[in-house]
């Protein structure tokens, strides 16, 4: 699949000013997951690791990466929906967002204005730096909606980008009912602040250290630690070399969580048209 790309012809600057609103957000999720300590219990514990899983894996790597963004395999249309929420669940950004920007990094790789996590203005820009600052040809719909215009067409998709904040709400509610303020600060707050990190260094890390198999033109890097953390995405330079492969592991010991489930699907019948690398 392709997409028709448009120039969102951003200015070119050495300086941006601060999000204010953007910082307290991060800010308070950060402070509320410093909480954790006083609230620790096992099953607290047991639900942060579910839903990193279930929102990571699923929702981010699976859904909002390689079924949204690059088209690497196709579901039924209500299973790509499912998956889309519990991508909204893992407090990114709605899918549209997300979608564009990603397509915004892989059409314009490091580029120090296009590139909206580019990795030559320095780590903490890469990992979170992006985030903060105002940047409307990154953060408005319109300019998002010219990336990703086969989600902007969908109704469903566009009304996930505008409430995607507002799905927390019953997510943090069916965790109290579940087990108090200990669920809440573990699985919505403590699994956010994990679950950011964990992608962000895709964003980072991986686009400094690691080793490389093939020659992309740019500097992305396998990270095996970074894959760990990120049911394996942190094959990085496997995906800039073939972004549209489903599979991000291509060597026995490169452990590609993500792909297990995309096998799984296969098996029974719900996964089809999987891009796999050329050497299969």
């Amino acid at each position: 699949m392709t997409f028709n790309i448009v120039d969102a012809n951003p200015k070119s600057a050495q300086s941006f000013k601060f999000n204010w609103v953007s910082g307290a957000f991060f800010a308070t999720v950060h402070a509320l997951a410093l909480l954790a300590p006083w609230f620790f219990s096992w099953s607290a514990l047991g639900v942060t690791i579910f839903l990193h899983w279930s929102l990571g894996s699923i929702g981010i790597c699976l859904g909002y990466h390689r079924l949204l963004t690059h088209r690497s395999l196709h579901v039924p249309k209500g299973l790509e929906y499912a998956i889309a929420i519990l991508g909204t669940l893992a407090l990114q950004g709605g899918p549209i967002f997300w979608v564009a920007g990603h397509r915004r990094h892989h059409t314009y790789t490091e580029d120090i204005d296009l590139d909206p996590y580019s990795a030559k203005r320095g780590f903490w820009w890469s990992h979170m730096g992006w985030l903060l600052y105002e940047r409307p040809e990154f953060f408005e719909y319109e300019s998002n909606r010219k990336f990703a215009p086969d989600l902007a067409k969908q109704e469903f998709y566009r009304w996930l980008d505008r409430y995607y904040l507002l799905l927390q709400i019953p997510l943090g509610v069916g965790l109290y009912l579940l087990g108090g303020w200990a669920f809440v600060i573990y699985g919505l707050f403590l699994r956010a602040v994990l679950l950011w990190h964990s992608t962000w260094l895709i964003n980072s890390a991986s686009h400094i250290t690691g080793y490389r198999s093939h020659d992309s033109d740019d500097n992305s890097r396998n990270l095996w630690w970074a894959a760990l953390l990120t049911y394996g995405e942190g094959w990085h330079n496997n995906h800039h070399a073939y972004p549209n492969v489903a599979k991000a592991g291509w060597k026995w010991w490169e452990i590609d969580m993500t792909w297990w489930v995309i096998v799984s699907l296969r098996q029974v019948g719900l996964a089809r048209r999987i891009v796999l690398p050329p050497s299969a």
